[in-house]
């Protein structure tokens, strides 16, 4: 969009509210990170029981679904995203009947389930892998992973340069000759989908899953199934150098939706059929064959995660992302915050960061917060700003646990407590992700602000208690007041997909409607900006004398005709 006053009509979809079958398409999904959320357990690890115990504040909260990430059993080589067995509950986390349980309590609720799904890689302690290394090169069992021959004249060196995503060599020796490829931590070896008994036992694993009432997947790295490795591999320079038009030696291939049009037979085999949102880092024009109904149905796209809070970056990414969506006939996704990035509230508060490549403050969180200074109280009201800007899009909104507490980032963890191994793995370089990943704060006081009974297994900074839930419960101007009245009111103006961008007075203010008369409109800027005719619905921060401040979003309902 090269104006933000010019028009658009996204292309109108029937109203799919109410269509069971189709409660993706604009719902609000709340991501929760388990051992974070609530411990019942006492061991000052968040488990789901104690997600169990929550329902009723997800339910008060009235988001439509949960996405939980990883609780397979797991070494947390990388968060959880290691997995061990990909139909078991971590014994640490539950058990499958305390799965079912939560299933229960969510669907009873009306909250639709999520779960995370890992399927690039397993984790080195999986029973095929163990079984990969007690087995000679050549075998079966070697053949469901990537396998190569070392290069040099004992096979001493690897089979390529290849960096993984985490830092270090992609490729790890077995003794023997051989490497397995990891495209990400050692302890993820990556597997061979080319191979039908890996394509078979994912199918296995898509029905047992569904089989206990999860109503939809989270695919993680759905870019990378599908490889095809050449006998002499290209160099990292000849990877990075690749062209991304589907041909890639490892990424986004044409092949890998032959993957999921399989998968998408077993979803529709179900009544609703269950649905599926692609983790993939791809091109955006690229993006719409993740999100097709042949395929998985719904792709993120983290475009706003990259964005300064800046009418501009706003204006042109909601209207990209609009049309992409018409042209494949999904709904979009829209995410502010997430397990993995900076939480929005922080983000905002740093100095803007333009051509910068650091998009997501990891120069702020290797400083350990220090630098550069943080205006927390700006930053969190143009996070509320944002948010209430999210939730009156068309598409889905992905919501992050806390970020409806304001919480900031924790940067100052002592490196001790941390548990994040790309910490560790890349010293002085990445910081890590478990600043956003700290336990959330539910009461005022207590060792573990309510999180627990037990110490958190990562700290929670003194502050956190008011945030906490207990502090902001009854406080009308609180952000988890805020949430709760937006996605409420969410439900209640909810109409088709369509979105028209209004004409403003000011470059910093973007405004647009939706269907059934009513408008979004936000002030990026600093100074205050007038509001077109209506009555005010909801505003993140107060008006003053009738005009809409800097850093804030007002809902109006415009006047009848």
């Amino acid at each position: 969009m090269t104006d933000v006053t010019d028009v658009l009509d996204a292309r109108a979809t029937p109203d799919l509210g109410r269509d069971e079958a189709a409660w993706w398409r604009q719902a609000a999904v709340y991501q929760i990170y388990p051992r974070s959320f609530a411990d019942s357990g006492a061991d000052g690890i968040g488990d789901l029981p104690g997600i169990t115990q929550r329902v009723p504040y997800l339910s008060r909260l009235g988001v439509d679904a949960v996405w939980l990430s990883p609780f397979y059993p797991s070494a947390l080589a990388d968060g959880g995203y290691d997995v061990d067995d990909y139909r078991a509950v971590d014994p640490r986390l539950g058990t499958l009947e305390d799965f079912d349980e939560l299933v229960a309590a969510l669907h009873g609720a009306g909250i639709k389930v999520v779960v995370d799904l890992v399927p690039n890689h397993t984790s080195d302690r999986h029973v095929w892998f163990r079984e990969a290394l007690a087995s000679p090169k050549g075998s079966p069992a070697r053949d469901r992973y990537v396998f190569r021959d070392g290069t040099g004249p004992d096979g001493s060196l690897p089979p390529a340069d290849w960096t993984s995503t985490f830092g270090g060599p992609a490729w790890e020796p077995v003794g023997d000759g051989q490497w397995y490829l990891h495209y990400f931590a050692k302890e993820q070896p990556d597997l061979n989908w080319k191979n039908r008994e890996v394509r078979d036992d994912f199918l296995t694993t898509l029905r047992f899953w569904s089989d206990r009432g999860v109503d939809g997947f989270r695919v993680d790295v759905a870019h990378g199934l599908a490889k095809n490795l050449p006998d002499a591999l290209p160099t990292q320079a000849e990877l990075d150098a690749h062209p991304k038009d589907g041909t890639h030696p490892l990424w986004d291939r044409d092949d890998v939706h032959e993957i999921y049009a399989e998968w998408r037979e077993v979803f529709d085999s179900y009544d609703p059929p269950r649905t599926a949102v692609a983790e993939a880092w791809v091109e955006a024009s690229r993006r719409a064959r993740y999100a097709s109904a042949e395929g998985l149905g719904q792709a993120f796209n983290f475009d706003l995660l990259e964005a300064d809070f800046d009418a501009a970056q706003f204006g042109e990414i909601i209207t990209f992302n609009l049309e992409l969506a018409a042209e494949s006939g999904s709904s979009t996704t829209w995410v502010l915050s997430n397990h993995d990035v900076v939480r929005h509230a922080t983000r905002y508060g740093l100095p803007a960061r333009g051509a910068s490549t650091d998009k997501q403050g990891s120069a702020w969180l290797l400083a350990r917060g220090a630098e550069p200074s943080l205006d927390h109280e700006l930053g969190l009201r143009r996070a509320r700003a944002a948010t209430l800007l999210q939730l009156a899009l068309p598409g889905s909104s992905y919501l992050y646990q806390g970020e409806e507490l304001g919480l900031h980032e924790v940067p100052d963890l002592p490196d001790e407590a941390r548990q994040d191994p790309s910490f560790f793995r890349n010293p002085g370089v990445d910081a890590g992700r478990d600043g956003c990943r700290v336990p959330l704060p539910w009461t005022r006081d207590g060792v573990a602000f309510g999180f627990s009974t037990a110490a958190p297994f990562l700290p929670q900074p003194g502050w956190f208690g008011e945030r906490s839930v207990e502090a902001q419960e009854d406080d009308p101007a609180s952000t988890l007041t805020l949430y709760r009245d937006a996605l409420a009111l969410r439900h209640e103006l909810q109409g088709d997909e369509s979105l028209t961008w209004v004409t403003t007075s000011r470059s910093a203010v973007l405004a647009f409607r939706r269907s059934g008369g009513w408008l979004c409109v936000t002030n990026f800027g600093d100074r205050p900006a007038p509001l077109p005719a209506g009555e005010v619905l909801l505003s993140s921060a107060p008006l003053e004398g009738g005009a809409l401040p800097g850093a804030t979003t007002a809902w109006l309902r415009e006047p009848a005709a």
